[in-house]
């Protein structure tokens, strides 16, 4: 099921951007942020959100151990709690987002700024590594970013790569993709292997059909980016699989974060590199 085009937006409106993942927390929590947080509290780490119900959290917790690549997990609650106080000080997770997804039997029922309404006393947070962490070093060696040179949503893919099962979890990978030359695709590949608790190396490079993708001009979420000639497509896994199996599972009640808008940590890019 593919979303509406999700364009990325300057943080907030001529306002400077956060130096710290708290201030970009509070700037979100007060209503003063409700869109993409890319480029939001840049060197902070932002994570994706998969809050399910305790009946269904050991299984999901095996999957994104079975699935590290698009399951990277950084931090998990305990039941009702909506602290991650390894990832930040001041962290209330029903409100430090600027939206979220409601899904009930596999369907979006709402997409709300705040989890108030639905927050219960049984449900687990999984907070799971994005990709804007690895962003930060492609950029700062000088390697060139489509969706953010058409300030747009990078784009992303199912795939008919399966991801290994856990319980009633399981379904396709998906993948974010990245136009580039190979001199700069080598690069790419050499300084996201040293995040592997944010996706990592890309999974596959050029032939998008070779894993499933029939029409790299139709992403399945985000947006379509050109690519010129002389450039391949970059592939890495991408944390919307779990929102994707999720959807597959058709659990009675879960939370995810709504595409693009993401939770800002208190944890630096640089503690999650492998140097």
């Amino acid at each position: 099921m593919a979303t509406a085009p999700l364009r990325r937006e300057q943080p907030e409106d001529h306002v400077a951007a956060p130096q710290s993942g708290l201030a970009a927390r509070l700037r979100v929590r007060r209503g003063e942020h409700s869109g993409p947080t890319s480029g939001l509290a840049p060197g902070f780490v932002q994570a994706n959100l998969a809050i399910l119900p305790r009946a269904l959290a050991e299984d999901f917790l095996r999957f994104c151990r079975l699935n590290p690549k698009p399951c990277p997990l950084i931090g998990v609650s305990a039941p009702g709690d909506w602290n991650l106080p390894e990832l930040g000080a001041d962290l209330d997770i029903r409100t430090d987002l600027p939206r979220y997804r409601v899904w009930r039997d596999g369907v979006a029922v709402d997409e709300p700024g705040d989890l108030m309404r639905w927050w219960r006393d049984d449900l687990v947070i999984f907070a799971i590594g994005c990709s804007f962490s690895f962003e930060q070093a492609l950029l700062e060696d000088g390697i060139e970013l489509r969706h953010f040179t058409c300030n747009c949503t990078v784009p992303m893919y199912r795939t008919s790569i399966e991801t290994a099962p856990a319980g009633p979890f399981r379904g396709p990978l998906v993948v974010s993709m990245r136009p580039m030359t190979p001199l700069d695709a080598i690069r790419a590949v050499q300084i996201t292997t040293r995040f592997p608790s944010v996706h990592g190396a890309p999974v596959h490079l050029a032939k998008p059909e070779a894993i499933g993708i029939a029409d790299i001009a139709k992403p399945d979420w985000g947006d379509a980016v050109p690519i010129h000639d002389g450039e391949i497509p970059v592939f890495w896994a991408c944390g919307v699989t779990p929102q994707s199996v999720i959807m597959a599972v058709k659990p009675e009640f879960c939370i995810t974060h709504y595409p693009g808008a993401m939770l800002v940590t208190d944890r630096r890019n640089t503690e999650f590199a492998i140097m």
